[in-house]
């Protein structure tokens, strides 16, 4: 019934940069939700427990969760890029298949990560060198947050599933949700249930059980949402199984986007690595500033998602030279925001970084993270943009290959031979810039080649 998808999706036809924006601000809106929780864990860990408590939630522990849950989301990205094509091309079987594969893949991926996550919890805290002093907290919020993994993916690939078709509200409504609960878990389980002061570790573990009994909450209402909707994607338990064909073609573009994920994330473990051996103070201002760095993280992210959304559905729907718009305005509104916020960044960073800790020591080193990156962040806009593009338009291995080149390499290259012959925080910072900028560089180059190539 493809009446029902005009009436939800209005990205094939009409006013692009209207729907571009309105599809990016319920995105980022969402995303904001997201980070909000996760910042107020961060907030009440930081304040109730202390900088040990932050750098334990956002130090390695957060880095080897987003090697996990990264890896399993370019999977998912090359799910919706399949139902994407194919609900843009209205063929509407394919739709259906490829919605109740990819929920499959979550339920299994997520029992599978949980099941390698406990096992390895312990080593890999240890080989990352944390501070001895966190060792045990971190331990601790990992193992937990690895138990609330299938619903994490679930929900992560049901919400995917419902912006591929144009719908990006009702993954918002449910970041909503769970935002609000999650809040008064938090407060709850480490405040609420306190008798005298908190131990980092008890604080911890507060936080880590909040986050996981959202996760199930989000899982659970995205499904519901998807059981009930009304179109091609509409999801019947019964018919959740793999189906060779779909899980073939979503591997095609999921892994190359899942092993380019994994690889940044690789990369980022080994600079977190090299963060702790700067010391504690170091640690947790990385982890503090990272909770103020993902404003624009998200911000250019959302972008990507619904960038790769409009390339995917006009591609599939033949129309290329939307796609092509799409690019351009993506990269206005990327300027429009990544400017004003940079500038934000740099001269009042401190009164975000107070916002999280209150160590005065933390809190210096923190400022000099955000004044040296914040002015640089422009570097990335073509990283995201243009991988976004190709993925939606169904190349996946060259935008991997770049990525992995351009940004994993070069970074590793730079931390294992200039970061021993001079280990400062500067050093390890401009990995950053030397990666976006070389990445961006490499894209543009290929994404010029390839439409034109392909005449599109």
């Amino acid at each position: 019934m493809r009446t029902s998808n005009k009436t939800i999706n209005k990205i094939t036809e009409g006013p692009i940069v209207s729907g571009m924006l309105s599809f990016f601000a319920a995105l980022l809106l969402g995303a904001f939700f997201q980070q909000f929780y996760n910042t107020v864990d961060a907030i009440i860990v930081g304040r109730v427990v202390g900088a040990d408590g932050l750098a334990a939630v956002g130090g390695s522990a957060a880095m080897i969760v987003s090697l996990f849950v990264g890896f399993f989301q370019g999977l998912s990205t090359g799910a919706s890029v399949v139902i994407a094509q194919f609900y843009g091309a209205s063929r509407d079987d394919e739709v259906k298949r490829a919605v109740h594969t990819s929920i499959a893949m979550a339920v299994i991926g997520g029992i599978i990560i949980t099941v390698i996550g406990l096992l390895s919890a312990s080593w890999v805290i240890g080989i990352m060198k944390t501070p001895k002093e966190i060792i045990g907290a971190s331990t601790a919020y990992l193992r937990i947050y690895f138990l609330g993994m299938v619903a994490n993916l679930v929900y992560n690939m049901g919400a995917g599933i419902l912006r591929a078709v144009g719908d990006s509200k009702r993954p918002l409504y449910v970041l909503i949700i769970s935002c609000f609960v999650n809040i008064f878990l938090d407060l709850l389980f480490v405040i609420g249930f306190k008798m005298g002061s908190v131990s980092v570790t008890m604080g911890v573990i507060g936080v880590a059980i909040a986050t996981i009994m959202c996760q199930i909450l989000s899982a659970a209402i995205v499904l519901f949402m998807l059981m009930r909707s009304i179109g091609t994607y509409r999801l019947y338990l019964k018919e959740i199984r793999i189906d060779p064909d779909m899980l073939q073609r979503i591997i095609n573009i999921g892994l190359p986007a899942g092993i380019q994920t994994t690889m940044y994330t690789v990369s980022n473990m080994l600079i977190q690595t090299a963060i702790n051996e700067v010391g504690k103070n170091a640690t947790a201002a990385w982890a503090a500033y990272g909770k103020i760095d993902v404003l624009f993280w998200m911000t250019i992210s959302s972008l990507g998602t619904a960038v790769t959304t409009f390339a995917g559905q006009n591609f599939g729907a033949g129309k290329n030279d939307r796609v092509h718009k799409s690019t351009r305005y993506a990269f206005v509104i990327a300027f429009i925001i990544t400017i004003p916020l940079s500038v934000l960044l740099y001269f009042y960073g401190d009164l975000f970084l107070k916002i999280f800790v209150d160590d005065i020591e933390v809190i210096e080193v923190g400022i000099q993270m955000i004044e040296y990156l914040a002015p640089f962040y422009f570097t990335y806009i073509g990283v995201e943009v243009f991988s976004g593009v190709l993925r939606g338009m169904g190349t996946a291995v060259v935008p991997m290959l770049i990525t992995l080149s351009g940004i994993c390499v070069l970074r590793v290259a730079w931390i294992l031979i200039a970061f021993p012959l001079n280990k400062t925080i500067e050093t390890i910072e401009f990995s950053y810039p030397l990666t976006w900028i070389t990445t961006t560089i490499l894209f543009t180059i290929y994404y010029i080649y390839y439409t034109k190539k392909h005449r599109l």
